[in-house]
This record gives C-alpha cells, sequence and structure tokens, in this order.
C-alpha cells in the first residue's frame, strides 16, 4: 500500500498501472501474463529470494529485456553488486528512500530498459549497412580497377582522369578506416560516411542504373540514421541545458516568421498554408530557443502528416487561460485514435502514420520534455481523417501580454 501511494502519479507525470503478486511463484504467473515495463521486487519473498527469481525471470524474456528493480532490507555492497550482475537494474534499501527516490528509480528504470532495447535493435541495423558498404566498396574497388585500364588508351584525358582516381583511393581509404571505426563509434562515424559519400557521389561517374539505386538506399539509409542520432542528441542536448537558459520576453509573430523560415521548402513543396491568429497575446516570457523548438516541431509534424486528399492547413493562436500563457497549433491532416494511442503519443521513438513521411518519433517526445520541466503540460484533441489540436500550457512562463489597442488590432487584420 505504501509503494501504491508512493507511486501515484505526480502532475505532469504519466500514471503506473501496478499488478501485485504475494510470492515467486505467483509473480512468475503474473510476469507471463502482464509482461509489465518494470518489476518492483523484493529480495525476501515466501517461497525464494530475489537473486533465484532473477534468474526464473530471465528464463521468460532475454536477459537485456530485463527490467527489474530489487527492494532488500540490507545496504550490503557486496549483495548489491550480485544483483546488479544477475540482471537488476537497480536497487533500493528498505527504509533509505522516499516516494521521490522511488519514483524516480522506477521511471529511470523504465526509461533505462527502453533505450537499451533501442541501442540493440540499432546495432543490428548498423551491422546491416557495414554489409551493405563492404558490398559497395568492392563495386568500387572493380570501377577504380575499370579506370585505370582505360586511362591507359585515353591520353588526352589523363590527367583528369588521374585526379580523379587518387579522389576515388583517398574515399576508399577513408571509408575502410570507417567500417572499422563503426563497430566502436555510433554518431562519429556516420557524421563522417555521410561527407564521404556526398564527395564520392559528386566527383565518380557511374554509368549501371543499378549502381544508382544502389547509392540511393544508401544515402536514404544514412539520412534515416544520421537523423535518428542527431534527434536523440538534441534530446539530451535539450535535457542538459534547461536548467542553464534563461527565460526572456518572446514575440510571437517574429519567432513564427523564424519557424516558417526554416520550413520553407516544406511549405512551398505541399503549398501548406499557415494562418496565425496573436492579436489576444502577442508576447510570452519564456526561454526563446525552447519555444522555437516547440513551434518548429508543431507545425512541421502538422504538414508532415498533412491528408493526402486535401491541401494542409495549419491554424495557429495565443491566448490566456486561467493565468496560463496558450499556444495553440491546429490542422487537417491525419489525426489519430487517441483512445487507442493517446497514452504513447509522447513516448520515445513512437510514430503512428511511418508511410507519411520520414522521421524518427522524438519530436513531440522532445516538446514534451521541454513543456514539463516548466511546468506546463500539453492537451491534445485528434480525430482520425479530420485533424489534431495541440494546446501547449506554459504555465509556469509567468506571461507579460502585450495586448494590442484596437487601431493595432485592426492595422493586424
Amino acid at each position: 500500500m505504501l509503494y501504491r501511494r508512493f507511486m501515484a502519479p505526480q502532475p505532469g507525470q504519466e500514471g503506473l498501472e501496478i499488478h501485485e503478486a504475494t510470492d515467486g511463484a505467483d509473480g512468475l504467473i503474473r510476469f507471463r501474463e502482464v509482461q509489465p515495463d518494470c518489476v518492483l521486487l523484493d529480495f525476501n519473498l515466501p517461497d525464494t529470494d530475489g537473486l533465484t527469481m532473477l534468474a526464473q525471470l530471465a528464463e521468460v524474456v532475454p536477459l537485456q529485456t530485463l527490467c527489474v528493480v530489487v527492494i532488500t532490507g540490507v545496504g550490503s555492497e557486496r549483495l548489491a553488486v550480485r544483483l546488479l550482475n544477475s540482471g537488476a537494474i537497480d536497487y533500493l534499501v528498505k527504509q533509505q528512500f522516499d516516494r521521490e527516490l522511488l519514483n524516480k528509480t522506477v521511471r529511470f528504470a523504465i526509461e533505462k530498459n527502453e533505450w537499451r532495447q533501442y541501442e540493440g535493435r540499432y546495432h543490428g541495423e548498423l551491422q546491416g549497412i557495414n554489409r551493405k558498404l563492404r558490398d559497395s566498396l568492392a563495386e568500387l574497388t572493380r570501377t577504380r580497377q575499370a579506370l585505370d585500364e582505360r586511362n591507359e588508351q585515353l591520353n588526352a584525358a589523363n590527367e583528369a582522369v588521374e585526379a580523379r582516381n587518387r579522389q576515388l583511393a583517398s574515399t576508399n581509404q577513408d571509408l575502410d578506416n570507417f567500417v572499422y571505426a563503426a563497430s566502436h563509434d555510433l554518431r562519429q562515424p556516420v557524421n563522417n560516411l555521410r561527407g564521404l559519400f556526398e564527395e564520392l557521389r559528386h566527383s565518380a561517374v557511374f554509368r549501371d542504373p543499378e549502381e544508382a539505386v544502389i547509392l540511393r538506399l544508401l544515402d536514404n539509409s544514412l539520412t534515416s540514421l544520421s537523423t535518428t542520432i542527431t534527434d536523440l542528441a538534441a534530446v539530451v542536448q535539450e535535457q542538459r541545458q534547461q536548467g542553464e537558459l534563461s527565460t526572456e520576453l518572446v514575440e510571437l509573430p517574429a519567432l513564427l516568421q523564424e519557424v516558417l523560415q526554416a520550413l520553407a521548402p516544406q511549405i512551398a513543396a505541399f503549398q501548406a498554408c499557415v494562418t496565425a491568429d496573436f492579436t489576444a497575446l502577442t508576447d510570452v516570457k519564456y526561454v526563446r530557443s525552447n519555444l522555437n523548438t516547440i513551434l518548429l516541431n508543431l507545425v512541421s509534424n502538422s504538414i508532415k502528416y498533412r491528408h493526402p486528399s486535401r491541401r494542409p492547413e495549419v491554424r495557429i493562436r495565443s491566448y490566456n487561460l486561467n493565468g496560463c500563457s496558450v499556444l495553440e497549433v491546429a490542422d487537417n491532416g491525419l489525426g489519430l485514435n487517441l483512445a487507442q494511442h493517446g497514452h504513447e503519443l509522447f513516448h520515445l521513438f513512437r510514430r503512428f502514420h511511418p508511410d507519411a513521411g520520414e522521421g524518427t518519433g522524438v519530436g513531440l517526445f522532445l516538446v514534451n520534455r521541454i513543456v514539463q520541466y516548466k511546468g506546463g503540460q500539453i492537451d491534445v484533441e485528434s480525430e482520425e481523417g479530420q485533424g489534431t489540436t495541440f494546446r501547449v500550457k506554459l504555465c509556469a512562463a509567468e506571461p507579460e501580454p502585450k495586448l494590442l489597442s484596437e487601431p493595432e488590432q485592426e492595422a493586424t487584420a
């Protein structure tokens, strides 16, 4: 009962659904039935102990997907090491934790386990890309040999061809280095590979149509991989900088112009119509870069998840509600079933329209993190096939609105 009270959701937190078992045998049955995101395991059970239970749970699911927090009555460092080596993701000592520590430990364990599983899938994708790279390197080597033979016959173009061969040799050497480094690092090799690939694409000539297809597929894979890594880095960076950034009075019309300029290619490509009404609230006291990230992601999603049978329309407005500054972004896009997907809308790596456009499912997660960190919240209304409305409540920003006079309102209209 105490743990249930401790883990009751606080404002801005997701609720946790708790299932209870009275002993180890019952726990194994419940574990198979429920497949919980996290197990809170008492070390001393009526019929077993924590170490034995960990081994039995590991027989049900792979150890790398097991998320268990053990609660012990003894703060023994030796026991803690044994628990962690046996598959526990963390442990707590009875009488030495409170509501906040228990909540943080359980929620952090769930996030860590999700990250660990994603990292495993990511390594598999990276190995597949490495195999494609090796095949591409073999093809490039054969192409280089053909160019060398042709150089002997084309004396008039000898200097240009020799320069191209040197450039191709250098690129191949760098790509060889990347294949070695990719097994030790994630982000840096992808960045290196992107630069090398662009150089190769602009300098080499490929006459076989199948080679162009291979290059296009590789380009798409690299773009997706690079976007994922960049978005994840943005999440971490944003979270680390939250305490360092200062608030300022942000003019919403000027901020929107920056966002529209950044999204100009997408707006033009799909003839999107973006309208805004800031007459009720023109200025908001907030961290400017955070507000830019919020607005950029919401407007970008509205265009990305547009309905295929109609022109995308995005409506933006701001106003005060119960002392909070509210930024509202509504669209006429694909929408979604909130009853089915609403509980995971702001989860990391969740995408509900994967065929609608490229993405990693990080944008809404990042927006929600920023808003919640500042004490705000996001309300969502959506209907499949009709569109979605996001209302971002910036409750902790203490807004200082600058209301327009009647002549100014008429001029704006």
